[in-house]
């Protein structure tokens, strides 16, 4: 009856580990932003005005800083493989509407994750080139450009 019970406790105690086990490596999704709407898309034609656009498709995720006369509706899908991994954006969808200098519709493109660089929704700035100087990386610059006698 002991070898039982022990073999019970050893099954119950494999259960348990492997489905927590399972549970950490299911990979989740994540989809953020606009999602285009195919219908409402293929409505926004070249002529339309600022605000049957804005009726159409909603209010952009980002307007361009000069003149907002560029919209961008911005989509992105990310996967996490791993619980308590960083994600991995997987997709991304940027849909551009050009207005010319009347507020109207010029152009709509369409663009994706291989058109440009990924774009990070939660500090809002995209990755740069180069590495990041540290506080006492400046200093330790400083005091060697620093000439009291110049």
């Amino acid at each position: 009856m002991r070898r039982y019970h022990t073999l019970l406790v050893r099954l119950a105690t494999a259960t348990v580990l492997a489905s927590s086990l399972a549970a950490c490596t299911m990979g989740e999704e994540f989809q953020r932003g606009y999602v285009v709407d195919e219908r409402a898309l293929a409505q926004v034609k070249k002529g339309m005005s600022a605000d049957q656009v804005l009726q159409t498709l909603g209010t952009p995720s980002t307007v361009s800083t000069v003149g907002n006369r560029n919209w961008y509706y911005i989509s992105q899908k990310s996967r996490r493989t791993l619980q308590f991994m960083g994600e991995q954006v997987v997709d991304q969808q940027v849909t551009a509407v050009y207005f010319d200098k009347g507020l109207r519709v010029e152009r709509v493109a369409l663009y994706g994750l291989q058109d440009g660089k990924v774009f990070d929704f939660i500090s809002r700035t995209t990755p740069a080139g180069g590495e990041e100087a540290s506080f006492l990386g400046q200093i330790f610059k400083g005091m060697t450009t620093f000439n009291p006698f110049s």
